[in-house]
């Protein structure tokens, strides 16, 4: 991948109860990071997937050459529908968790029912098959879109130069969590 590759990375922290902050920042795979976004979506809600369509937008970055986002339930069960941001952007998105799951089905058969539970599990059951990655410092679990599982393998390790995520999502994370800080009013 040649340095100047640029992804950009979107994770989020929780801000409170109600709200979670996402952050967006492009990195380049030389690890320079390149810009930043900021915004929110509702904790339990069903807006995350239009949060990170309006971060990839405000950002208006056409060297933006990938998406990675941690996860795809940024907000408890708020849950991103990675082929509508691929529409969108028109970009591979790729989301990379971090730990082993048996799934969200279970939870969200227990946290909702009725037709919130029916949206959810739509968007959940039309996700991409998540596959596991092995990197020199962990294991990361990826679901792409728009472009093959090699590609998605060859990005996240183009990305990860140490330490087991995605230099995109580690400086996004990052930017989440001092923006939350920076929100909370009690700081």
């Amino acid at each position: 991948m040649k340095t100047g590759t640029r992804a950009l990375g979107v994770a989020a922290s929780a801000r409170d109860d109600d709200r979670s902050t996402l952050a967006g920042c492009v990195v380049r795979a030389d690890r320079a990071v390149d810009g930043f976004a900021f915004g929110s979506c509702t904790v339990g809600g069903t807006d995350a997937t239009a949060a990170v369509i309006d971060l990839f937008s405000t950002l208006d970055r056409e060297d933006v050459r990938y998406l990675l986002i941690a996860g795809i339930a940024p907000a408890w069960f708020n849950l991103l529908d990675l082929s509508r941001i691929h529409r969108t952007a028109e970009r591979p998105v790729l989301s990379v968790s971090f730990e082993a799951s048996p799934g969200l089905e279970p939870p969200l058969r227990e946290a909702f029912s009725g037709t919130a539970l029916d949206s959810r599990l739509d968007i959940y059951r039309n996700l991409p098959p998540r596959h596991e990655l092995a990197l020199d410092d962990g294991t990361v679990f990826v679901r792409n879109v728009g472009c093959s599982d090699d590609d998605a393998d060859d990005v996240v390790r183009g990305f990860t130069p140490e330490g087991g995520r995605p230099e995109p999502l580690r400086v996004a994370r990052l930017a989440a969590r001092a923006a939350d800080t920076w929100c909370d009013p009690t700081n």
